[in-house]
């Protein structure tokens, strides 16, 4: 075997060449390309050498490991740097998904060793260092692994490392400890820790990649976006990213800890448990089960989040944010026009709500939304008034608080809104994401789709860039500011518009779902 030390200092191809095939690699880098199993890649990192493999004239690394395993002693605590590794650790497959509860096998599925993450990256010369996009899936903080959405959107032809993360979910990630025993203080936090744990090795090992660690634009999407959008409130992850993207998502997931306690109680009450003691001792399989049957459905979307511990999370976002505004963190951050439409057909309780169905999905905030349901509500000729309601209330609401504040702040961020349907209904939650990782060749999409999959796409790219997002169809896209609160709208014509006004029910707590 013969070393051939090509795009990055750390980067090591490992083949049997004859002087035929060595030349070949020379060409490559004038432009030709090699069959991709002819290849494999070892790039150093500060735990050890990992192989990857080369896809699509990119490098791909799956399944890195970020932390300790959080099992054994580790088993529901903060997460641990990584060891070292002495042999090559082979990264050409995917690690464990987080541990979940499958509709499919009626029971757990995963590994609560889980705690990895997959590096996209382009070849770049050794002078040229790359930004990078990490992304953090949603899927209620219960569901969902970072490979569930292809790097290569954005790794492939837009020269952006990408980096797909796992963290734990439910309870293992989420679940409220700290007025148990010491060892477990952030326990609630967990999820949101695990995060933090892999942009601090982003920020260690990811020029060994051909990043710029000063470049780090962290995206998100429902459950994701709001577990992003927490970066903004810990003083834990100040200096690991200089971008977010939330999409459909805010500061709404961070619980008080008596509504986390309160959770933690349902659990016991459905195990027929006395002592929140034992919830550690039981295992995978029985506390998904338990997890399953408290979440019941779509109801449980907000059950598990952050939560408010005082230490990783010190004090009300909003006000947290107030006293320390962030000038140089910039942000992308948006709705969909009909986000409630996926969660009211799970649950179709919610077109003709009563009190009961509003408790399970608001908690003590259900009030409020019942005394706007009474009331009259701006929604667009397309979309019922009982969607735009809800929408507001799940998720736009928050966003644009989170938008007031920021605005407050002079902090630099972009808005859009996502309206495209086919049949003109308004656009549905995470309707948008197969625009934002859209590639050429997508067969599903019209010409019309595809059309507006690149507009927005490549101002994602813009602004994984470091730029602005727009102009788009030739408009210019502005910030967002307390006296012009100009937002992009994609349809079938993206334009900007200008909001007359900004719905709020400023009686409702800033956290979506409370139980005390």
């Amino acid at each position: 075997m013969r070393n051939i030390h090509l795009a990055f200092p750390h980067i090591k191809y490992q083949k049997a060449l004859s002087a035929v095939c060595f030349f070949a690699v020379l060409f490559f880098f004038c432009g030709c390309s090699i069959p991709a199993a002819s290849q494999s890649v070892t790039v150093k990192t500060n735990n050890g050498y990992v192989g990857g493999t080369r896809e699509k004239n990119i490098l791909v690394f799956k399944g890195i490991p970020y932390a300790k395993p959080p099992v054994g002693s580790l088993r529901f605590k903060a997460p641990q740097p990584a060891d070292q590794w002495k042999d090559t650790l082979s990264c050409r497959q995917f690690g464990n998904i987080a541990s979940q509860y499958s509709g499919s096998k009626k029971g757990a599925t995963g590994s609560e060793d889980c705690l990895s993450l997959n590096v996209y990256t382009p070849f770049t010369s050794g002078k040229t260092k790359l930004p990078i996009v990490v992304w953090v899936h949603g899927g209620a903080m219960t569901s969902g692994a970072g490979k569930g959405m292809d790097g290569h959107a954005f790794a492939d032809q837009d020269s952006i490392i990408t980096v797909t993360i796992n963290y734990r979910l439910g309870v293992f990630g989420f679940l409220y400890m700290g007025d148990q025993h010491s060892g477990y203080r952030n326990s609630g936090n967990n999820g949101l820790l695990d995060c933090i744990m892999a942009l601090k090795w982003i920020r260690q090992n990811i020029s060994s990649f051909g990043g710029d660690a000063s470049k780090v634009t962290v995206m998100g999407e429902s459950a994701g976006a709001k577990l992003v959008s927490t970066l903004l409130v810990s003083p834990l992850a100040k200096g690991y990213f200089s971008q977010l993207i939330l999409e459909s998502g805010a500061v709404q997931c961070i619980r008080d800890s008596t509504t986390a306690k309160n959770i933690r109680q349902r659990l016991l009450d459905t195990l027929q448990l006395n002592s929140p003691a034992a919830l550690l001792k039981l295992s995978t399989a029985q506390l998904i089960d338990a997890q399953n049957k408290v979440c019941s459905g779509a109801q449980g979307t907000n059950y598990f989040g952050p939560v408010q511990d005082g230490e990783v999370i010190t004090e009300d976002p909003y006000q947290y944010l107030k006293q320390r505004p962030d000038r140089h963190v910039r942000l992308l951050i948006g709705t969909n026009s009909a986000e409630s439409r996926i969660f009211m057909n799970a649950d179709k309780r919610l077109y003709q709500p009563d009190q009961k169905v509003l408790r399970d999905w608001f908690g003590n905030n259900s009030p409020y939304v019942s005394s706007a349901l009474g009331k009259p509500i701006v929604h667009p000729d397309n979309i019922s008034p009982v969607i735009t309601l809800f929408t507001q209330y799940m998720y736009q609401m928050h966003t644009y608080r989170l938008a007031e504040v920021l605005a407050a702040n002079d902090t630099p961020f972009w808005m859009y809104r996502f309206d495209y349907s086919r049949n003109h209904s308004g656009a549905n939650h995470g309707q948008e994401l197969d625009y934002v990782w859209f590639s050429d060749g997508k067969r599903s999409f019209n010409p019309e789709e595809v059309q507006l999959a690149r507009q927005i796409h490549l101002s994602w790219v813009n602004f994984i860039k470091g730029g602005n997002p727009g102009p788009v169809s030739q408009q210019e896209w502005p910030l967002y500011r307390k006296n012009n609160k100009t937002i992009m709208v994609f349809d079938r014509v993206a334009q900007p518009e200008q909001l007359k006004e900004v719905y709020n029910d400023p009686d409702y707590p800033s956290s979506g779902f409370v139980l005390n």
